[in-house]
């Protein structure tokens, strides 16, 4: 996580394009790591059944734009044609879940397609949409398809770029479609191609949400220059690694790897502050939620407070939302915390 963060605050630093090119080997090499010490993680929660699907009525079109908008990036340079049949219709689901399934669609048909053709939309089938991915790409042999649910079962890939994946991917949609209660269905033919869908009951709501797109901007046009934040970590180089990052958002950072720390070098209870950020796991058996607890208490008005942890359980996840605390699981991407700290203060 510290690694992450500080090649994050590294790269805005550096001129020489030799330099700039081995710092985005290292961030990659972290991307992988990150991303499988998350999907390992992913795993366990769904075969515990800790994830829980958060269903509303959405506009199914925003989330298909943004994905085709994600992917179309990597079309030219894997020589794969992406196209999208648009389709603006109301469905009932988690748009984060099923976002999430629809990616590993997509890069399952980009990694099997050798300079061929990618498709997805949509298919109404009475009170429900069926959402296609097609591609033209090796398709997959009849006795193989029951073993691509299964977790690290991986078929040879026509792209060189994927070849490091885990097999990991649709054994996570699998999970996901009976969390969400969505059919999936593959349909293949060995050398022609394949079709993933996954089948999503309609919704209806009154009002457009914020588009993706909309935030994005408005994101990227936020500034966070001159606010004041304290940041209590136990680890000295998450604190460097982050006070780093945040300087360079142009926040004022109060780093310390304890309350006691903090308290020499701030009043606790009178000093100006926009933002408190804490690790939940300190040193001396101490939780940052009892040392959040000890600094909103004394103060007139409680701070806007950032828990970041590795801890998954729903019990210190129900804690802190009941306290209007707002939980970070590690590991942390920056644009992430971005993201929260933006939340907090709007």
């Amino acid at each position: 996580n510290a690694a992450q963060l500080f090649t994050s605050s590294l790269s805005s630093q550096l001129t020489s394009a030799s330099d700039s090119s081995l710092l985005g080997s290292i961030s990659n090499s972290l991307d992988d790591l990150e991303n499988l010490i998350s999907t390992l993680v992913d795993i366990s929660k769904l075969d515990a059944g800790v994830v829980k699907a958060d269903k509303s009525a959405f506009n199914l079109g925003e989330l298909l734009s943004n994905l085709v908008n994600e992917y179309q990036h990597l079309s030219p340079q894997y020589e794969v044609e992406l196209r999208h049949v648009a389709f603006n219709g109301i469905v009932h689901s988690d748009s984060v879940l099923l976002a999430r399934i629809l990616r590993n669609f997509l890069s399952n048909a980009f990694r099997y397609t050798d300079k061929g053709k990618v498709l997805i939309g949509c298919r109404r089938q009475g009170d429900s949409i069926s959402i296609e991915v097609w591609d033209n790409g090796a398709g997959i042999a009849d006795d193989q398809l029951n073993e691509i649910f299964e977790e690290f079962k991986r078929l040879k890939s026509s792209q060189k770029v994927f070849s490091n994946g885990l097999g990991l991917g649709l054994a996570i949609v699998d999970k996901l479609s009976k969390v969400l209660e969505h059919p999936i269905q593959v349909r293949s033919a060995e050398g022609k191609g394949s079709v993933f869908s996954v089948k999503v009951p309609m919704g209806r709501i009154e009002t457009q949400p914020i588009t993706q797109d909309r935030f994005s901007r408005i994101l990227a046009n936020t500034h966070l220059a001159e606010r004041k934040v304290w940041l209590i970590d136990n680890d000295a180089s998450i604190c460097d690694a982050m006070r780093q990052l945040l300087t360079g958002w142009q926040c004022e950072v109060i780093t310390a790897t304890s309350l006691e720390q903090l308290k020499l070098k701030v009043n606790i209870v009178t000093d100006h502050v926009d933002i408190l950020i804490v690790d939940y796991h300190l040193d001396d058996d101490i939780n940052g939620l009892d040392v959040a607890i000890e600094i909103n208490q004394s103060r007139v008005t409680a701070l806007p407070t950032l828990m970041i942890t590795a801890n998954y359980s729903e019990e210190l996840k129900s804690q802190v939302k009941n306290m209007g605390i707002l939980l970070l699981n590690k590991p942390v991407k920056p644009m992430k915390l971005k993201t929260s700290i933006f939340y907090l203060l709007k």
